[in-house]
């Protein structure tokens, strides 16, 4: 089983990522370096999530400490140099700026040898298609990062993604196990989801993450926990069966965790398409 996915020409990522979304400055160096420890090369960062610089400290220590180079490392971070303006009410203030206008910015970084390859997160067919169908188009999306997990499963935007030579990345892919509301449902307690873990003698996070890895989608969960970061890198030496595949699958519902509900009255909020 590969344990990377091809980025076009340019690069290679890992099909396991550390999440830092969510995670508190103070204890996500100490996160990423128990990862690196634990054989983690790839790191999902973004500024919005304003732990960046401890990120980068967990990372120079262990280069300092030789375990590894800068160079075996795949880190990825979001473009947006601001945190999302609001309203009184809470609803992001939109800008006027066309994601194409975005792109070519973007692609001027990969001209600049600043980045190995640039992508997209929460776009939809559509929204991939206008960035595919760009006039002058120089470097197409390598990676669409969205939601993903037995709940929501998004077979129709994965599969279209892969069609085009675009890699997709799962966020949340265990779902929400800090969730907000009680009534929300919790994947790691799902009977069926258990009863798999059980018989190959895993967990139910280990499960939801070779779920991923099966269909070549890349699964970033996020942990500040040494043994689950060390627990969640333990899924290569197992595999589903094609009915547990299908069981999985038939879990769907469509659910979301992240509605980016303050995103609602954006010309581009992505979630009101099917796919």
């Amino acid at each position: 089983m590969a344990t990377y996915a091809r980025l076009g020409a340019a690069a290679k990522v890992p099909l396991l990522g550390l999440g830092t979304w969510k995670s508190p400055p103070g204890k996500v160096a100490a996160a990423v370096m128990a990862a690196i420890d634990a054989g983690y090369r790839h790191f999902d960062c973004a500024y919005v999530y304003q732990n960046e610089k401890e990120v980068g400290e967990g990372i120079q220590q262990k280069i300092k400490e030789g375990v590894v180079k800068r160079e075996d490392l795949f880190v990825v971070s979001k473009a947006g140099e601001e945190l999302f303006p609001t309203d009184g009410k809470g609803m992001s203030i939109p800008s006027n700026t066309d994601i194409l206008h975005t792109w070519e910015a973007m692609e001027e970084l990969v001209d600049a040898g600043l980045v190995k390859a640039i992508g997209i997160s929460n776009f939809n067919r559509e929204q991939t298609e206008r960035i595919l169908n760009k006039p002058g188009l120089k470097h197409k999306p390598a990676n669409n990062q969205i939601e993903c997990h037995p709940y929501l499963t998004q077979e129709k935007l994965i599969n279209y993604c892969q069609s085009k030579g675009i890699t997709v990345t799962a966020y949340c892919p265990l779902g929400r196990p800090d969730r907000a509301k009680p009534e929300e449902p919790c994947l790691l307690d799902d009977p069926k989801i258990k009863e798999i873990a059980a018989k190959h003698n895993k967990t139910p996070a280990q499960v939801l993450l070779r779920f991923q890895i099966q269909r070549n989608v890349i699964a970033i969960p996020k942990s500040v926990t040494p043994q689950r970061i060390v627990e969640n890198s333990k899924v290569f030496d197992f595999e589903l069966t094609k009915e547990e595949m299908a069981t999985l699958l038939s879990l769907n519902r469509n659910w979301r965790i992240c509605e980016m509900i303050m995103c609602k009255n954006h010309k581009e909020y992505p979630f009101n398409a099917e796919y």
